[in-house]
């Protein structure tokens, strides 16, 4: 049994991957020193109940959004970009606000962000914004997560790779965030042996060009493709033979009767045909048949059937275009199924503890396990519609 788990094919959480390359990257010494200074002021006019009042009063006055600033989780990466993108919005107020005498009795100390501060902080922000991005696709609930994987990895390799005028600091936030995030994918492509690391890319329709492989990559990913549909028809077809063996097979009652009966019946003309078509039929069919093909055959027909089509825009479903291409693809369809049912991020599997806990109060301590499960099932997947 431990053989048999050991054997198993593990994927990490890709939403925990990012989070961990974004940290990488938001350690970097003159990153971490900036975000330090932001998290400062936003906390103290958290705490401050007289800093709180007048930034209100000068966002009034600046005409900008009465929004609070934000602090930042220890866990969540993209909290501290929103932080940081929520203090550039208000940073006209914020400086106003430092500057009064009622906050800077509180506080003499602290001081708004520089110019150059201001622009240190956009760039970060634009620098992750891909990564925030990828962060919000991987948190999907309701279409495949694991098709998006290799797409994504790619695409934020590349957008990490430094430009001439990036400036220094964002040059060593790039850098740390492309190590970081290559070096955790490199285990996962191990994990995948290369062969089987882009099938569920291919599978769906949106991504099945694979044009972030090379050529060789692509067509060995559709050649293992082949093979497992090859598998599946295999199985199917011993299923049918199975089931055709253990059913009774009728033989045509061919006897005369005797011939002294006065009520003799002659003997029916369709029975003598069915009983000739039984034993001599297959020898002697007239009907001509085309040479039946092979298991390999039919899964690279298919395959190549699917290859030819233009790939769907990305706003599909990719579950609903397979519904409805089932039939004309189904040897596919069942690897579909298989590989596209795999989630990418444990992102839902957490969530549902929560709506848990919003079910499961202590007035409905005595629910049954299996109320909970259905409960929590409905919570998930019932729409009821507005009148």
């Amino acid at each position: 049994m431990l053989q048999i788990w050991c054997e198993l094919l593990h994927i990490g959480c890709f939403a925990h991957t990012l989070n961990l390359a974004s940290q990488a990257g938001l350690k970097v010494p003159a990153v971490a020193q900036l975000l330090g200074r932001v998290r400062r002021i936003a906390s103290f006019f958290h705490r401050s109940t007289v800093a709180s009042r007048k930034l209100k009063e000068k966002q009034k006055i600046l005409n900008l959004p009465a929004h609070k600033l934000v602090t930042d989780g220890v866990t969540r990466w993209n909290s501290t970009l929103e932080m940081l993108e929520r203090f550039l919005e208000q940073q006209p107020a914020i400086s106003a606000a430092l500057l009064s005498p009622e906050v800077r009795r509180s506080d003499s100390n602290l001081c708004s962000l520089t110019e150059a501060d201001i622009t240190d902080g956009e760039d970060i922000v634009k620098a992750l914004k891909p990564l925030k991005a990828a962060t919000l696709v991987m948190s999907e609930e309701k279409s495949p997560t694991l098709s998006i994987i290799a797409p994504l990895h790619t695409q934020l390799l590349e957008k990490m790779i430094s430009v001439s005028h990036d400036s220094s600091l964002i040059k060593d936030l790039k850098t740390a965030v492309y190590d970081n995030l290559k070096s955790r994918y490199v285990a996962l492509k191990d994990k995948l042996k290369d062969k089987d690391k882009d099938i569920a890319s291919a599978l769906a329709p949106h991504f099945k060009a694979l044009p972030f492989l090379s050529k060789e990559t692509c067509d060995n990913t559709f050649s293992q493709l082949v093979l497992e549909a090859a598998g599946l028809e295999n199985v199917d077809t011993a299923i049918r033979e199975s089931d055709g063996d253990t059913s009774e097979e009728t033989v045509p009652d061919i006897s005369l009767g005797g011939v002294d009966e006065v009520d003799y019946a002659p003997p029916i003309k369709r029975s003598k045909d069915s009983a000739l078509i039984f034993l001599l039929g297959p020898a002697y069919s007239t009907k001509t048949t085309a040479p039946q093909k092979t298991p390999t055959q039919k899964a690279k027909e298919e395959v190549n059937r699917y290859r030819d089509v233009e790939p769907v825009a990305l706003s599909e479903d990719p579950l609903i275009w397979w519904r409805d291409h089932e039939r004309e693809y189904p040897l596919l369809a069942l690897q579909a199924k298989q590989y596209l049912s795999i989630p990418g991020t444990n992102v839902p599997s957490e969530r549902v503890f929560s709506t848990a806990g919003d079910i499961v109060t202590a007035q409905r301590s005595c629910l049954t396990p299996q109320h909970v499960d259905q409960l929590l099932f409905l919570q998930k997947n019932l729409t009821v519609s507005k009148k």
